[in-house]
């Protein structure tokens, strides 16, 4: 199978190591592993082995697990939250809001509420032929779940897939990015030091031919996370065996500003939701529209609060805005905000590298009066860019964002509630908030993931755990020692009497149903069955 490499490579060491670094300092944090195919392979088998003894565990065992794991976390959240600046870039207290916050979050949710998850369900039989039978709704786990997982949220990102995972009684085999392994290797060692099977949970580290080796070892299921492209070469590997995918593929979500919008708290609101983690979040926002009798007051403010961003190093204590993961993600910035100016876009702030600082920083840039033939507007840009342009009716405000190939998430911004979720229900997005923005993902109790080229499938919440378990009905008859009415033993008068069944149970009018009741009477009494 052929490798899916990741946007860049990093830093190669030696052969088989992989050397990671601080995208603000360019220093060396530590090197890892570049495994090979067969030790993925292995560790595949490990996690299999170890499975069938977790699934048989009960609800309350694991839950054990999950509680010592919360209370180290806790504990150790500065130290976590500096392994996730230093190999990320971000401040460290966005690792703590945007990270550690959601897994913490996360544990609580699945402590609440996977007992009545996995508990059976009855199955109600609406059938009159069937009401001799009783059915019930299992959830059964996968095996082995793989989790591929991107560097823009190292953490929060791996962390509440595999919890899931394992919450229903599943192994996991996690291949972080090579740019940002170290976090998921803090998930395992927490979870190992709060009793987890070393097993279990089998971190796998290397560059796109690991992800490639994890899709075709025998997993039972992948959970992939990153862009469009590579999502797609991953469904059609994943195709190749019919192995069940689920698909986070990145968006490029709409912001709509309406009149009557508070525009001190919409412009916070789109400052903080395009130049969070210098923009590197797929719910960012990419695209903001906004009423033209606001139009230039909005810009005002966004200018303004953008000026007063401090950009740095996110270990710096009052850092606000950190730095891109690498220089090849910051081209592609580049290369997207020079095409809009190109193309007639007004540059407000920013627009190009902040080289004294180091190769990875890009200014947090402001655009207005965008167009849909400005790249910026239809492709992915995943950095600290907020493009604006106005609307005139609520009608075109929808046009607009619905014009695109992406449907994570949007955002509406209006003083009256009801007039913003009646506009939530136009917008082609899996999720829509009202008078917010990204917080969403924070939600444990709310599904994530899109429509269109944004994904299949989702994570977190109910929606999230169903797709960790498979369903299994079963189906018991209360009367063992009777025949059925529907087996063996056809003839004429048994087709009568099906007909007859059919018009008792839908026919239009009531007499015909009546008819049909009598008619199909003899078939409860047939003697001539095999």
């Amino acid at each position: 199978m052929n490798a899916f490499p990741t946007t860049v490579s990093a830093t190669a060491a030696p052969a088989n190591k992989i050397e990671v670094r601080n995208p603000a300092t360019q220093e060396t944090i530590g090197t890892i592993p570049n495994l090979a195919a067969e030790e993925i392979v292995a560790a595949v088998a490990r996690a299999r082995k170890a499975q069938a003894a977790w699934a048989a565990a009960t609800v309350r065992e694991r839950a054990r697990i999950f509680q010592r794991f919360s209370e180290l976390l806790c504990d150790q959240k500065n130290e976590v939250a500096s392994v996730i600046s230093r190999e990320a870039g971000k401040p460290e207290t966005e690792a703590l809001s945007t990270e550690i916050l959601v897994v913490l979050d996360t544990l609580k949710y699945l402590k609440d509420y996977v007992p009545q998850f996995l508990r059976p369900e009855a199955v109600p039989h609406s059938n009159p032929a069937m009401k001799l039978k009783s059915g019930t709704l299992l959830r059964e786990p996968y095996g082995v779940i793989g989790v591929i997982s991107p560097w823009n949220y190292p953490f929060s990102l791996p962390s509440v897939q595999t919890l899931s995972a394992l919450a229903t009684g599943n192994a996991v085999v996690l291949k972080p990015s090579e740019f940002t392994p170290f976090s998921s290797l803090e998930l395992q060692r927490l979870l190992r030091q709060a009793g987890l099977d070393p097993d279990l949970l089998q971190v796998i580290t290397g560059d796109g031919a690991a992800g490639a080796a994890l899709l075709s070892a025998e997993i039972d299921k992948v959970v992939f996370t990153g862009s469009v492209a590579t999502g797609k070469r991953v469904a059609q590997a994943a195709a190749a065996r019919l192995l069940p995918v689920v698909l986070e593929l990145g968006g490029k979500d709409p912001m709509i500003v309406l009149e009557d919008a508070d525009i001190d708290v919409a412009s916070s609101a789109a400052v903080w939701g395009a130049f969070m983690n210098a923009g590197q979040t797929c719910l960012s926002v990419e695209r903001c529209y906004v009423h033209e009798s606001i139009y230039e007051k909005f810009l005002s403010a966004c200018v303004a609060k953008t000026g007063k961003l401090r950009i740095g190093n996110g270990a710096e204590k009052n850092t606000d805005t950190g730095p891109m993961i690498h220089e090849r993600q910051l081209r592609i910035v580049q290369s997207h905000v020079d095409d809009a100016i190109r193309r007639g876009a007004r540059l407000l702030a920013g627009g190009k590298p902040l080289a004294e600082l180091g190769p990875n920083f890009f200014a947090p840039t402001i655009l207005a009066d965008m167009d849909h033939t400005m790249t910026i507007m239809r492709e992915e840009t995943f950095g600290p860019v907020l493009p604006v342009r106005s609307f005139t009716t609520e009608d075109q405000a929808v046009q607009l964002a619905n014009d695109s190939e992406y449907g994570l998430a949007a955002s509406v911004f209006t003083n009256n509630r009801k007039r913003g979720e009646a506009l939530a229900r136009r917008i082609h997005a899996g999720t829509v908030m009202v008078n917010d923005v990204i917080a969403c993902f924070g939600i444990s109790e709310a599904p994530h993931g899109g429509v269109k080229a944004s994904g299949i499938g989702r994570t977190h919440g109910r929606f999230g755990l169903e797709e960790m378990v498979w369903p299994k009905y079963v189906d018991s008859d209360r009367m063992p020692q009777m025949k059925k009415l529907w087996w063996y033993g056809y003839g004429p008068a048994f087709g009568d009497q099906m007909k007859g069944f059919v018009e008792l149970l839908f026919a239009k009018n009531l007499i015909n149903r009546i008819q049909g009741g009598i008619k199909s009477t003899k078939s409860y009494l047939r003697r001539k069955l095999l």
